[in-house]
């Protein structure tokens, strides 16, 4: 597997999203519901306002870069309440199939729990999305009920986080 790097969003990320977004509009279509065209034009705005979400916690925006610091995915985590949010993510066309997106979604979990104080996190995905659904069982992620996406077949998931043990004295301290 390629060596990645896990970023929080930032506003110094806007160029390579949007040409990674364009680039992979056409893959990613087939799968997700597509963003639209106002999303491309008014791609600025978007940006800032996914960055003002992150900052006030209801959002959790991360993008991946490949070892050449090519931008390869996002996975992000939306409507933080409660100590839950909703996973999703995203991998160019040509990063999948290496174990890029299992990796990312992975760290990202671990991120959740201790960096975000989560203590679970909800996906969903079309039964007909094999590799998303790959994805979400290698990290641990369980089937919790049926559902219709983009007017597919699909499955909803969950899973619990663990909470990091606390370190502290040992036995007979």
């Amino acid at each position: 597997m390629p060596t990645l790097t896990l970023e929080r969003l930032r506003a110094d990320h806007a160029a390579a999203l949007l040409a990674f977004e364009r680039a992979n509009r056409a893959y990613f279509a087939r799968s997700v519901p597509d963003r639209g065209d106002a999303y491309f034009t008014e791609f600025a705005a978007w940006h800032r306002a996914r960055l003002e979400e992150q900052e006030a916690g209801v959002c959790h925006f991360h993008v991946v870069l490949d070892e050449g610091g090519e931008l390869v995915g996002r996975v992000n985590l939306v409507d933080v309440e409660a100590g839950s949010a909703e996973l999703g993510y995203r991998f160019a066309e040509h990063a999948t199939g290496r174990g890029t997106a299992t990796a990312a979604v992975a760290e990202v979990c671990r991120l959740a729990g201790t960096e975000y104080g989560l203590t679970e996190l909800t996906a969903r995905t079309t039964l007909d999305n094999a590799a998303s659904m790959a994805v979400l069982a290698r990290n641990d992620f369980t089937p919790v009920g049926d559902i219709t996406l983009m007017d597919r077949p699909g499955v909803r998931y969950r899973r619990a986080l663990r909470a990091e043990p606390e370190v502290g004295p040992g036995p007979g301290c």
